[in-house]
């Protein structure tokens, strides 16, 4: 996974903090520190998604920042919290579009097809976003911390050490906090699978 390095930390923090404090100027010098950040974060989630995906990245990203932008009472800490708030928003696009996807397949303008058929037309990687989506809900109300270092890990692509620093905790509980997350999370989707 990549670090996300491509900005000034220190400037990207200085102006979510000038926008957050009413400085509407300040969100237009940050979107070119943040839009390549965005757009890498965008890439990454589409690789995993099914080929010929009907989401491109620029409209993700677009989408993305525009869902970033619109947010009225945003306390926006620093870098790493407006990030895992784009990796909360980029997951939230991504599962919705999945859902909108199965629901059109279940029957609006489609023809009806038997169980079989219906489940040979399935497509494999929406159905896991969802089950995995739902999953990471379950997750955040047994353990909200353990919620929060997958969707920075798995939707982020933030290191272990950037996920302590997002998250203010150490990094050896990230790590241990990932793999009991990780375990659990591949039991449950197993489990809605089967």
């Amino acid at each position: 996974m990549r670090k996300i390095v491509t900005m000034p930390a220190e400037a990207v923090t200085q102006l979510l903090l000038s926008w957050r404090d009413g400085n509407k100027s300040a969100l237009d010098e940050l979107l070119p520190l943040v839009y390549a950040e965005l757009r890498r974060l965008a890439d990454s989630q589409l690789r995993n998604e099914r080929p010929g995906h009907t989401l491109q990245s620029t409209a993700l990203v677009h989408e993305a920042y525009l869902r970033l932008v619109g947010q009225k009472d945003a306390q926006w800490q620093n870098r790493a919290h407006f990030f895992a708030v784009a990796a909360r928003v980029i997951r939230r696009i991504l599962v919705d579009h999945a859902r909108a996807r199965s629901a059109a397949k279940r029957g609006l303008g489609v023809a009806k097809l038997s169980l079989d058929e219906a489940l040979l037309v399935e497509d494999k990687r929406e159905w896991e976003l969802v089950a995995l989506d739902d999953a990471l809900n379950r997750l955040a109300e047994l353990d909200e911390q353990q919620s929060r270092v997958v969707e920075l890990r798995f939707f982020t692509g933030l290191s272990v050490v950037e996920t302590a620093e997002a998250l203010g905790i150490s990094a050896a509980t990230v790590k241990r906090d990932w793999a009991t997350a990780r375990a659990w999370l591949m039991r449950e989707v197993e489990r809605a699978g089967g």
